[in-house]
Formats: structure tokens, sequence, C-alpha cells
């Protein structure tokens, strides 16, 4: 109906017969007015769900099972813009077509912005430098953000003196939230947390954890959920998928901002905008999920024989002054779940750290990666809650074996032990082992947690003295180390017994040893295989994993050209050829291989100076990354390829690369990227 008022002109009468009509019959009559008229563009804003847009879009005549679209389009170009904060509403209202995401600006533009709306059309240059400077401090702080940019603008336009600038200034939040009242950033911003879904909230909230802007790993993100409990299990679906569908959610949402991808699009790193984590913090803190204080700052709290944290706050985080902390009294918070540290530099003695178990009885996640440790006091073991210990970073040596005792740890990630202790089999609840880059090579048991899914850094030995087929629910295996005592055939034996449960594979072998030629086709789920190390020969086509879709080599050493035999892997996306992965000087891909590729990357191979692409091969290859150097036959054969990327270039190998090498592509966009060229298309 609002609609109709705002694109019809009508009487009182004819308002009061619209209201008594129906729902199909208004669309109906929506439809008939826009037929009936030459053109029309409607912009619909800010449109909440998929549900309200098949609401709009759809009517029914005076049959109520025949749908049409209310809006015609008669082929007179007529349009409809919608925005929408979500990205699964506009992808549902036209799925031929790829959602324009607005980015945040660039910090010239965010300035531009602001002085089109603070000083109006008066140059900022004539106004007082310090107003000028504040100005900038001010935009800096928006990230970005154009409904932060332009609210700022309008709010400082109205006064400029410089004290009244500098109130703004020293409390920029709570000055946009109120301007505007309705439309103020943190009222708008609001409204998108109270949208959450249940699940999604407990998610949003625990961002407020983290510093400003700080550059958070999913990985480390997703297990941090799963440890808090706000994944819940659902059937045929592992937590770890679960946890990663809530984070697609908030970035979708445009709650988080993606930092970084892997090369299959995978969201490796992430961050929350400023205002956002505001709001994260402020809903934290009517909850009681965090702590009111999350800073220690001895100028703000000089008495240290007080707690500085609310006695319901169940997490806290501490940014700094790690000695301070620990010399409080912290009886007043004995119900603390998750304890974090960031940024705090300095090594710690043992002594320092028994306050965590002595005060915080029931906690359940402890987080001290990067945190300068000597050694892990053994009191640690009397915390049977905890599910979470991250010690990554830390300097750590060695471990206590009272870390036998934490019989409900889920996840332990640590790295550069200079050995594991064996007790590890104790911990039957353990999903997620991390222990990477091992000095010491002594036994570890772990066929007796069966419940382990992501095993990352056991050696070559380790791995085949256990009986991997009790790991039964072991997705993610990472072995590394010395390698020249293990057989083929009894490394193969033992991945083969994780047929049922097995989807990723990285083998990494030390400099002075070889992996031994593997077969894995009997692994039907394995999907992802990454080798680094010298191989004794390329493993057959017939015995890597038949629904192999990624592929990573690494200095392999390989004299031979591995192309004949990789592609002819029926299932690859993706293949990544690495330093010294090749030794040869040539790569030759036939006719029709390749039948699925999407990305290849041949990437510091120092010996390669040409690849011949036959006619028919690749025909889905969309991505191509490698070094200038390599001369390409058979280029334009890659029919579907939009984006050729390739690092250490010079302007004259740019501009021999368009002419000769792309002429053809009907070229929309080339761009500097990281240390490289990156040159991309749009489809037909």
């Amino acid at each position: 109906m609002q609609i109709i008022k705002q694109i019809c002109t009508s009487t009182k009468e004819q308002v009061e017969m619209m209201e008594k009509l129906q729902e199909h019959e208004l669309g109906a009559f929506l439809h008939e007015h826009l037929k009936d008229n030459n053109r029309y563009l409607i912009v619909l804003d800010d449109v909440w769900s998929p549900s309200d847009w098949s609401c709009l879009a759809k009517r029914s005549s005076n049959d109520p099972d025949c749908l049409g679209s209310v809006f015609p389009d008669g082929g007179k170009g007529n349009r409809i813009l919608l925005t929408t904060r979500y990205k699964e509403v506009a992808s549902h209202a036209d799925v031929r077509s790829t959602p324009h995401e607005m980015r945040l600006l660039s910090k010239q533009k965010s300035w531009d912005l602001f002085c089109r709306k603070a000083f109006l059309d008066i140059d900022a240059e004539s106004y007082l430098p310090d107003l000028k400077e504040l100005g900038e401090k001010m935009v800096d702080k928006c990230n970005g953000l154009q409904l932060a940019i332009v609210l700022l603008g309008g709010l400082l336009s109205k006064n400029m003196s410089h004290i009244e600038w500098k109130k703004v200034h020293d409390n920029m939040s709570a000055y946009l939230a109120k301007e505007g009242s309705q439309t103020g950033v943190m009222t708008v911003l609001n409204l998108s947390y109270i949208d959450l879904p249940s699940y999604l909230k407990p998610c949003f909230l625990h961002l407020s954890l983290f510093p400003e802007d700080y550059v958070i790993s999913t990985r480390k993100l997703l297990l941090l959920w799963n440890a808090e409990g706000f994944v819940l299990e659902q059937d045929r679906q592992s937590m770890k998928d679960t946890a990663k569908i809530y984070l697609n959610e908030l970035i979708n949402r445009n709650l988080i901002q993606v930092v970084r991808t892997s090369v299959n699009a995978r969201v490796m790193e992430c961050r929350v905008h400023d205002f956002i984590r505001e709001l994260a913090i402020e809903k934290a803190k009517e909850h009681n999920f965090i702590g009111t204080n999350i800073v220690v700052d001895p100028h703000l709290f000089p008495s240290t024989s007080s707690s500085l944290f609310s006695s319901k706050s169940h997490r806290q985080s501490i940014f700094s002054d790690f000695k301070r902390y620990a010399s409080i009294e912290h009886y007043s918070t004995p119900y603390l779940r998750s304890l974090f540290f960031f940024n705090l530099g300095g090594i710690f003695r043992t002594s320092q750290l028994d306050f965590i178990a002595k005060c915080f009885k029931v906690l359940r996640v402890l987080d001290l990666e990067g945190l300068g440790i000597e050694k892990v006091p053994s009191i640690i073991g009397e915390l049977i809650h905890l599910r979470y210990l991250g010690l990554r970073h830390t300097g750590l040596k060695m471990l206590p074996l009272s870390i036998g005792n934490l019989r409900n740890l889920q996840t332990l990630d640590i790295n550069n032990l200079k050995r594991v202790p064996d007790v590890i089999w104790k911990i039957t609840n353990m999903r997620y082992l991390y222990i990477e880059e091992q000095e010491e090579d002594d036994p570890l048991k772990i066929d007796t947690v069966q419940n382990l899914q992501i095993l990352s850094g056991i050696t070559f030995n380790q791995w085949i003295r256990n009986n991997s087929s009790k790991l039964t629910c072991l997705e993610k295996l990472k072995i590394e180390g010395r390698c020249e005592l293990v057989e083929g055939v009894e490394l193969s034996n033992s991945i083969a017994k994780l047929h049922s449960s097995l989807k990723s594979l990285y083998l990494k072998a030390s400099n002075e040893s070889s992996i031994p030629s593997l077969t894995m086709s009997s692994c039907p789920h394995l999907c992802k295989l990454d080798i680094k190390g010298r191989m004794q020969k390329l493993t057959e086509t017939f015995q890597f994993p038949q629904n192999l879709s990624q592929l990573t080599l690494e200095a392999c050493r390989l004299d031979c050209d591995p192309m004949p035999i990789l592609e002819n892997l029926p299932k690859l996306l993706t293949l990544r050829l690495r330093a010294g992965s090749y030794l040869g000087k040539e790569m030759h891909v036939s006719a029709n291989g390749f039948p699925r590729l999407k990305i290849l990357q041949l990437l510091g191979l120092s010996g390669l100076v040409m690849l011949n692409i036959e006619k028919g091969t690749m025909p889905w290859l969309m991505q191509l990354h490698f070094h200038i150097t390599i001369k390409i036959f058979g280029l334009n054969e890659l029919l579907n390829l939009v984006e050729v990327k390739f690092p250490f270039f010079s302007f004259g190998v740019m501009v021999m690369f368009y002419k000769i090498k792309v002429s053809f592509w009907g070229l929309t966009r080339i761009a500097g990227a990281e240390g490289g060229m990156h040159i991309c298309r749009q489809k037909a």
C-alpha cells in the first residue's frame, strides 16, 4: 500500500477504496498502473529478508493460484533498484546477476565525502588547520563507513568551533548514536543486531573480546565458538562445518569484514569495523557476556586490591599490563569461563600464571597465544572444565604431564615444542590437536582419542606407530618431519584406514628425507592433498583419490613433467605447483586434459620457461597465476579465463603481455596487485 501511495496520485476516495482491497488485488492494481505508464525506476530501500522481496515481487490475479510479477517489464527499460544489508536478499532477488557490494571508502574518498558534508561548498583549506586535523582524525575512526562519515559531517557542519569539534572527537560514538535519532549510526547498526537469529547472537557478542582493528584468524575463531558452546550440533554435519555457516552468515549480514581469502575463496582472516565492535561491546555488557572493563589501565584503576570486573562477567580480555592483572584479587569473578590475553610483550615466570588455576576453577577457554612463557605450571591440570587451550607462539618447549588431566579439553593449539608429553591419549574428548614443528620425535600415543577430527603436526614415525583404524572421525591430517625410515606401503595402509572420514591430507617432509610413493585411491572422501618435500616419484593417476579437488605440490623436485599424470584427475578444481615442485623447463597439457580445473598456479618454478596448452584443454579454467618469464602457447584456447595474475613485473613486460597475450580478451581492467600484476575481464 505504501508503494502505491508513493507511485500513484490518488484522491481521498480512491485511497479509502484501496485500503479495503486484499493483498493480491493491490498487487494487480499496481501491476496495471505500471504497465500503463511508459517507463519506471523504483527504488526499494533496506529490504530485510527474501520473504519481503517475494511478497513485493509477486501478485495474484483473481485466481489466487496464479502468480506473476507485480513489476511488469514490457521491454521499455524498466528498472528496480533494491538495497539491502544482507547478501542473501540481493542474491534471492536476481539469481542471474552478481549483487553490487558497497565497499568501504578509501582514506582520500572518505575525506572528500566528509568535506562535502561538513564544509558544504566552502573549501576545507580555508578553515583553521586545527579543525582539519581534528576532522582527519575523526574520519579515520569511521574506517570508510559512509553512513558514519555522512552523519559526522552533517553534525559538525552545524558548529565550526574548535571546542565543539573537540567534544565530538572525544566521544564520537555517543554523538553519532544520537545524531539523526532513528538514523544514527548505532541505532541503524542495532537493528542488524535485533534481526540476528538467536544462534548467531552469542557469536556476534564474542567479537567484542578482540582488540580494535585486530585481524582474527577464522580457524581460531571457529574453534573458540565450538569451545564456548555456541555451535549447535546438527545431524550429518560436524560442528566445525556448522561454525563455518555461522561465520558466513555474519559476513553476508555485513557484521564481519573479510581480510584475506584462500585461492578457493575460503575466508582465512577477518576483522570487525570499529562501530560494530562498539555495538558488540555494548550488547555484551548488557548480557554480562564480558566484563565492564576489557583493558587494564593503571591510570584508570590505581588500586591493585580490588577487582576490575563485574562479578557476573563470564569472559575477560586483557590487552595490556599482564603483571598488574596477575597481581590483583580475582575472587569476585569465580565463574569466569573464558580468559584471553592480547598484545602483551615480555617473558613471564611460571609462578605468575598460578593465579589462573587458583582463581578460575570453571574456566572453559584459556588463550595465552603470543604471551612469552617460560613454563606452564603443573597446576593447570586442575582446570578440569577447560575445553580450549591456546599456547601458540608462546616460546614454550615443554608441557607438564598434568595436561593429561584435562579430560574435557577439545582443542590444544601449540607449536615449536621440544617434545609433546605422551599423555594425550588420556584426553579422550580431544577434537582438534595442533602440535606443529616438534623438535624431537618421541613416541606419541593418540589412537585412543577417537573423537579427534583434526590432527596437525604429528611426525611420520609417531603416526605409523598408532592404529589409525581407531580414528574414525579424523577429517584433517597433517604429518611432518623425517620420513626416510617409513615405507610407502606402510604409510599408504595407515592412511587407507581413514577411508570413511579423511577429507584433507598434508604431508611435509624435512629437507633431508623423501616422501615415498603413496596409494590413496581407497579414500573416497579425500578432496584436498598438500605435499611438501622431495618425492621419490609422482603418484600415478589411478593411485590418487578419485574425488580429489585441490592439489598442492611444493619442493617435490620432480624431474619429469607432472602434467600427463595430473591432467587425468577427473574432479580436480585447483592445482598449485609451487617453488621447487618441478625442476624441468617445459610443461605440456594435452587436449581434453583437466576437464574441471578452474584455478592453476605455477609459482616459484625457476627452471620452467614454457607451458604448451593444446586446444580443448582446461575448458573451465578461470584463474591463471604464473611468473611472467614463462612463455605460454595456446592461452587463447582458454575461453573461460577471467583472471590472470603474475608477480614481479616491469612496465615494459606488462605492455608486451597486454599487446601479445591478452588482446583477444576484451580486457576491462588492469590493476596493480601486491608484489605483482592482476588482470581481469568481465565474462560476456
